[in-house]
């Protein structure tokens, strides 16, 4: 890492009740055994009489290249003191002023094909302590050591705006290294860096396009205290190889004729190779890439294949995923093997595309999408996976120049997304409620590439509004802060002078038009919010501080009275649209109510008056425009009118049942069916399951006719798809996650596990399950900054037993929907509706 005040977390492990903190101390020192001793030379923090579990470091100024140890003490709310283990984290560059080695490249131009391979031999003389490599690219790499990859990231370095930051990545190499000779290759790969395949969004003119580089770094300390460094300089030799194309966006083409065994080993004859290029960085803004990287994550097994002749195979892994195939190819010297993938087939079995390339401008029909392309040697088999690509699908379309021979086992999928850990769980007793959490699942993951993006397969776009649509169903699964925070640094990369930002992010420079408005880019303000909400955690709200408010005042000089038409509107709607002005000045009212309630708790007390005045403004003058007091109701009383009034705080408070007995009701009377777009379908269940009409939120949820979620898991869905209309001519990718929400209100309003704004990162736990009538049992559970927490409920005959567990250092505020006398009893004693608790496991039964 390269802050000097990095955050330091911990959870207290204490299943008994009432478990609580109530001092910590912080010990840090670059010797481990020191700190079992108490010995803390770097940092003592003292005994700090707290609760608290993440804070940040306070101590000495961190060294660059040093590894540090750390441990917490806790005493629990007995005074009985709990030791944590020894853990680590180790600091890189800290500054670019330590980088040694110099940037390099081939000594091709941005149109030239095939990737370029580098490598260097060196020694290392003495016996070897340790070893770490640093890497930062413009484009994409694989490193190489001795015959073998370093690590198992793929696409590495994450996609930024290349000129105004890069990201590095740092190995540790100690075991790969060896005394004596060693050899370094590195293969670089366009990625989004030198974008050559043409497409609507133009980042084939992006300002940093370039051929790909890299500088490198290897840093070898040896056991008598000695440090040697190999660099990436002109001393490096660059050719040629296999991969003869390769694009992020449509695939990569692979001809065994031009492999080079052994390229990357020690004693390989490489008098053909050529010099290198000395080139400039692409930015002064070189960091570690602190995240989850990108990873194989789960390997698909062919699930059928189809022959229709000896040169044509169709396999099916029989669900949808983002990823790449491995396939064994062999066959006559110059058979050419192509492999598209798409997510769909025609009646005749074969692959279709048709609803993916839409976008896809080519200037020719050597460059295809979706597809593989490689040419085999007659040498005996070729493994082809692509390094530099990945795609959207569920089938392949195997074709060949000459026959081949192709098995199930032939051909494997691997599901590819950043490697964010499990948070959350759910569990219910109706199946399709658990199929729908799963693609809701699926479709995320697809859609995380260091960063959200809107499909895997047509575009792999940022896109904004879709990011902050599915914020809650993604953190509500995934332990994804890392990713969330690298997006944010590309929003502020991103954003122009005057404040505002493009439709895309990161972008080549499309998307800063008229509709990139509150609706999409408020996720300036949305993303850190919910980060803060779900982890506690102010330095998102910290670190975006100046772009919401430069976001805002661009928004109020071109909405002076308080409206706005800045948005893209209710996107994909099944047939009713809802005004521009209207859900674009709730968005604009949104982001000014964030920006309050951030300038307030950080004490800035003018911010605060005046964000809180903006949006008080905003609020009463879509009011006055747009609510009927007399009806209750908004606009003309659709679907989404409704909903992102009441899920936003639009709605005055005494108004606010009628309006959500009024949104039921026209949910009704359009057949317990939806009627909406993206703004809707984020707004809906919550708006209806938080505003007393948890029933009909449900029967929304588990509705499986056209048009709703469910109408996609019956026709075979295991993602979400981009259109209610599954026979929609266009906007009909299969892998989307815009109407997403839905993951996150299974937890929210089914388990009823929400933040408590006042205590955030689950400190309170505000617990309000909706026991909906058409379900006998659910189950949802959260990994948050302190612990599992857990609810379930099942039916027992005509009583609702109620299991609840509080993670230790925290409480809960239990609010029982309670109905036709029903109470609710702990322990055989009744309890109020709205009920505390400490840490702990809980069963209460409401009958």
């Amino acid at each position: 890492m390269d802050s000097e005040h990095p955050r330091l977390t911990w959870k207290m492990e204490d299943s008994r009740a009432n478990a609580a903190q109530s001092a910590y101390q912080i010990l840090f020192d670059k010797d481990s055994s020191a700190l079992l001793n108490k010995v803390a030379r770097v940092w003592n923090s003292g005994k700090i009489y707290s609760s608290a579990n993440l804070v940040t470091y306070q101590g000495k100024k961190l060294d660059p290249f040093t590894k540090y140890y750390w441990r917490v003490l806790l005493w629990n709310n007995h005074n009985a003191l709990l030791k944590s283990t020894v853990s680590s984290i180790e600091t890189g560059m800290i500054n670019t002023g330590n980088w040694n080695g110099t940037w390099i490249s081939d000594r091709n131009d941005i149109n030239f094909k095939p990737a370029p391979y580098f490598r260097k031999e060196f020694e290392a003389k003495k016996q070897i302590k340790s070893a770490r490599a640093y890497i930062a690219v413009g484009g994409l790499y694989e490193l190489y050591l001795n015959g073998s990859k370093v690590g198992n990231h793929r696409l590495d370095p994450m996609f930024t705006r290349f000129d105004r930051r890069n990201l590095y990545v740092s190995y540790d190499i100690t075991a790969q290294l060896k005394q004596g000779k060693n050899a370094v290759g590195v293969l670089l790969g366009n990625g989004w860096y030198n974008h050559q395949s043409k497409a609507v969004w133009n980042f084939d003119k992006a300002p940093w396009r370039e051929r790909p580089a890299f500088c490198l770094d290897i840093r070898v300390t040896y056991t008598n205290g000695t440090t040697e460094i190999i660099t990436s300089d002109n001393t490096w030799k660059t050719h040629t190889g296999p991969i003869v194309l390769n694009s992020i966006y449509t695939g990569e083409q692979y001809d065994a004729h031009f492999e080079m065994p052994g390229w990357n080993t020690v004693g390989f004859d490489d008098k053909d190779w050529k010099g290198i290029k000395l080139r400039a960085t692409p930015s002064q803004n070189i960091v570690s890439q602190l995240m989850q990287p990108i990873r194989n994550v789960e390997k698909i097994p062919a699930k059928s294949v189809k022959k229709f002749n000896d040169t044509t195979y169709v396999f099916d892994l029989g669900r949808n995923i983002a990823g790449v195939t491995e396939v064994r190819l062999a066959g006559d010297d110059g058979t050419i093997v192509k492999l598209k993938h798409g997510e769909r087939v025609y009646k005749n079995g074969h692959v279709d595309i048709s609803n993916i390339d839409v976008y896809y401008r080519p200037d020719d029909n050597k460059d295809l999408f979706a597809t593989d392309v490689v040419t085999l040697n007659g040498k005996g088999t070729v493994d082809f996976m692509p390094k530099f690509n990945y795609k959207g699908f569920q089938y392949v379309e195997v074709t060949s120049s000459k026959p081949i021979k192709l098995s199930k086992g032939d051909l494997t999928g691997y599901f590819m997304h950043s490697d964010v850990a499990e948070a959350g769980r759910v569990n219910s007793s109706n199946e399709l409620i658990n199929k729908l959490w799963r693609a809701t699942n699926n479709s995320y993951l697809s859609n995380l590439f260091g960063y959200p993006t809107d499909c895997p397969q047509r575009e792999k776009n940022g896109w904004t509004g879709d990011g902050h649509f599915a914020v809650e169903t993604g953190l509500y699964n995934f332990d994804g802060i890392t990713i969330y925070e690298k997006w944010m640094a590309d929003h502020r990369d991103e954003q122009q002078p005057n404040g505002v930002l493009p439709d895309i992010i990161p972008t080549g420079g499309w998307g800063y038009g008229t509709a990139n408005g509150t609706d999409w880019t408020s996720t300036i303000a949305i993303i850190p919010w919910n980060l803060y909400l779900f982890y506690g955690d102010k330095k998102p709200l910290e670190d975006n501080y100046i772009n919401i408010k430069k976001y805002l005042k661009y928004v109020e000089s071109i909405s002076p009275l308080g409206l706005t038409t800045f948005g893209r509107g209710d996107w994909v709607p099944v047939k009713s649209n809802s005004p521009l002005e209207y859900t674009s000045s709730i968005y604009y009212f949104v982001d000014a109510t964030i920006m309050s309630k951030v300038a307030k708790l950080f004490c800035n007390t003018s911010d605060f008056t005046y964000y809180n005045a903006l949006a008080e403004k905003i609020k009463t003058a879509i009011n006055n425009k747009y609510f009927d007091k007399g009806t209750a109701i908004y606009g003309s009383g659709l679907q989404t009118e409704l909903s992102v009034a009441l899920l936003w705080g639009i709605v005055p408070d005494e108004y606010k049942s009628k309006v959500a007995a009024n949104l039921a009701k026209r949910v009704a009377a359009d057949g317990m069916h939806l009627d909406v777009g993206v703004l809707g379908a984020r707004a809906i269940l919550s708006a209806l399951s938080d505003n007393g009409q948890a029933e009909t939120a449900y029967k929304l949820a588990a509705q499986d006719t056209y048009p709703s979620w469910g109408w996609w898991i019956v026709n075979g869905a295991t993602t979400l798809y981009e259109n209610w209309n599954i026979q929609a001519k266009r906007d009909i990718s299969l892998n989307h996650m815009m109407f997403g929400e839905i993951g996150g209100w299974f937890f929210s309003g089914l388990g009823g596990i929400q933040a408590d704004e006042q205590n955030p990162g689950f400190k309170n736990v505000l617990l309000k399950p909706g026991f909906v009538s058409g379900l006998n049992s659910f189950t949802a559970s959260h990994e948050g900054p302190y612990g599992t927490i857990f609810s379930s409920w099942t039916r027992s005959g005509k009583s609702i037993i109620y299991n609840v567990t509080v993670p230790a250092n925290s409480g809960a505020t239990i609010f029982f929907p309670v109905s036709n006398g029903q109470k609710a009893y702990l322990n055989g004693k009744v309890v109020s509706n709205q009920f505390r608790v400490a840490s702990g496991h809980y069963q209460f039964i409401i009958s």
